[in-house]
């Protein structure tokens, strides 16, 4: 298929709604309960909902709501010290528009750019490197934020930022990982799972074969997909085919974007300019271990959090927020006792009400209030 029409047929999409009934029916646990898929991306929750895929599905399978969403699990601390890098006199502050109203404890970077602080929205770190030439006299810090999706090209601005002799530009990194955070679930004992829908964007950078492991040690099946209704269809009946047949294996539906060993020039980059840290802060999912990457030691002069001195303090979410239940997938976002009412778009208390890809921005958008499908009732 060339089209975009042409992932979005209603009539394939009927196929492959009837074929996952049929496979439904064939896995004896679906006697007892739901099947549980977790789609990892936030973009594939928003396909969802977008496209009322879970309506068209028998009640016998259930989506799952992934952490795969990074403005979502940004902790508040990380939003505080940013705001704290903002509001220095001398810097000015550079983001991706998602970032800009995450609520941090005391304000959103929004909130800091109201009150005076030079805050701007940029649409690549490469924006921000050009900012930072065009203001010398300037200190000029990009948030970085993000899976491996975004790692290569903050990695290849660093790269090009020494190679140009610019100063005056740093890094805050926030960039995570994603595959000690799929192990760090698999390991919650308060969670049930069946199988993965794997992010399409993150492997495209690093490929299938880090997904090994699910399949071999944890016995799930896990289809790597891409983002539009077919792909999103297809790929879970992929999964279930799996189960059906009783394999755990790693497939790869997203194949015309994603190769078995990733992109090796991205991945060198990543290499050359980041190392793993001991262990990062998730929003609602705790300290996991070796989930996040620093600046290395060679672009120290880069780092924002060595050329400021961040503090890195670390500040619970507010209690009425249920963003840590809803990122394991132990709640749906409608079952927040906040969500609708104290937290929405435009007051949100949480990160997935924010984000362009949180699963509560995906619920409040496309729920009852508005709900769209594919395949026509």
């Amino acid at each position: 298929m060339k089209y975009v029409d042409e992932f979005r047929d209603p009539d394939k999409a009927r196929m492959l709604v009837r074929d996952i009934g049929r496979l439904l029916l064939r896995i004896p646990a679906t006697r007892r309960r739901p099947l549980q898929v977790m789609e990892v991306c936030g973009g594939h929750t928003h396909t969802i909902f977008r496209y009322g895929i879970q309506q068209m599905l028998p009640d016998a399978l259930e989506y799952v709501h992934g952490p795969g969403c990074p403005v979502c699990v940004l902790p508040m601390g990380r939003v505080d010290d940013c705001v704290a890098l903002a509001e220095r006199p001398e810097v000015i502050l550079t983001t991706f528009g998602d970032a800009m109203r995450v609520p941090g404890s005391r304000k959103s970077l929004l909130k800091a750019r109201a009150e005076g602080a030079d805050v701007r929205m940029v649409y690549s770190p490469l924006d921000a490197l050009a900012l930072a030439r065009k203001n010398p006299d300037r200190e000029v810090i990009f948030f970085g934020l993000g899976f491996e999706t975004t790692m290569p090209s903050t990695a290849m601005t660093l790269i090009q930022a020494r190679a140009q002799g610019v100063r005056n530009f740093s890094l805050f990194c926030n960039h995570i990982t994603i595959i000690p955070t799929i192990k760090a679930i698999l390991d919650s004992p308060d969670l049930r799972l069946d199988g993965f829908l794997g992010p399409g964007h993150v492997s495209m950078v690093i490929g299938t074969r880090p997904y090994d492991f699910i399949a071999r040690h944890y016995r799930k099946p896990i289809t790597i997909a891409g983002f539009e209704p077919l792909d999103v269809l297809q790929s879970t009946w992929m999964v279930l085919k799996q189960m059906a047949e009783g394999r755990c294996e790693v497939e790869n539906q997203y194949g015309r974007v994603v190769p078995a060993d990733g992109n090796a020039r991205a991945l060198a980059a990543i290499a050359e300019v980041f190392e793993l840290r001991e262990f990062f802060e998730w929003r609602g999912l705790g300290s996991i271990d070796h989930s996040g990457v620093r600046v290395r030691a060679e672009y120290a002069a880069f780092d924002a959090e060595r050329k400021f001195g961040v503090p890195n303090v670390s500040i619970a979410d507010p209690r009425s927020c249920q963003c840590g239940e809803v990122l394991k997938g132990v709640i749906k976002p409608h079952q927040c006792k906040v969500f609708g009412t104290a937290c929405t778009p435009e007051t949100p208390l949480g990160s997935l009400m924010v984000s362009s890809e949180g699963a509560c921005a995906a619920y409040y958008s496309y729920g009852p209030r508005s709900r769209a499908a594919v395949v026509p009732a």
